[in-house]
C-alpha cells in the first residue's frame, strides 16, 4: 500500500472513468469497488495506472475536477502520444502544450519524453526554440519539435 494516494472526485462516473483509464495504460487495473449496498452504485473505486494507485469517489456535483490537478503521462513514442490523445480527447477537450481534459473532466498531460529533454537542451537557443514550438502545439509532435531545434 502506498502512503499517499490521489483521490479524485466525480459526480457519478467514478467506476466508468476508472474502467476507461485502466484500459488505456498498460499495467493498470481496477483494484476494488465499494458499492452503496450489495448491488448499488459505486461509491469509491480504487484503481492503479501503471502501478500508481488512485481512488475515485462518486461524490455528487458539489465539486468538479480542474486543470489545477492533472495526470502526466511519459510517452515513449509519437504513436503512444497519438493513441492516448485520440482516446482521451474523445468527448473531451484539446488544450495547449500537450494538455487535454477528458470526457469526465480530468486533466491530462500527454508528453513524449523527448519534450523535457529538448526543453533542457544544453544550448539555450535550442531550448528556447523547443519551448516556442511547444507553445504553438496542442498535441505534442516530436518531429515538429526536432525540426524547430534543427535536429
Amino acid at each position: 500500500m502506498q502512503k499517499v494516494t490521489t483521490f479524485l472526485w466525480f459526480d457519478d462516473q467514478a467506476e466508468e472513468a476508472a474502467t476507461f483509464y485502466t484500459s488505456l495504460i498498460p499495467g493498470s487495473r481496477v483494484v476494488d469497488v465499494q458499492r452503496q449496498g450489495e448491488e448499488g452504485p459505486a461509491m469509491v473505486v480504487t484503481f492503479e495506472l501503471a502501478g500508481q494507485r488512485y481512488q475515485a469517489l462518486n461524490g455528487g456535483p458539489q465539486y468538479t475536477l480542474t486543470p489545477a490537478m492533472s495526470l502526466y503521462v511519459d510517452c515513449e513514442s509519437q504513436e503512444e502520444v497519438d493513441e492516448l490523445w485520440a482516446k482521451l480527447t474523445e468527448g473531451g477537450k484539446e488544450l495547449q502544450c500537450g494538455w487535454l481534459t477528458d470526457r469526465f473532466g480530468l486533466s491530462w498531460q500527454i508528453i513524449p519524453r523527448q519534450l523535457p529533454e529538448l526543453l533542457a537542451h544544453p544550448d539555450p537557443v535550442k531550448a528556447q526554440q523547443a519551448m516556442q514550438a511547444m507553445l504553438g502545439m496542442r498535441k505534442i509532435d516530436i518531429k515538429g519539435l526536432q525540426q524547430a531545434v534543427g535536429l
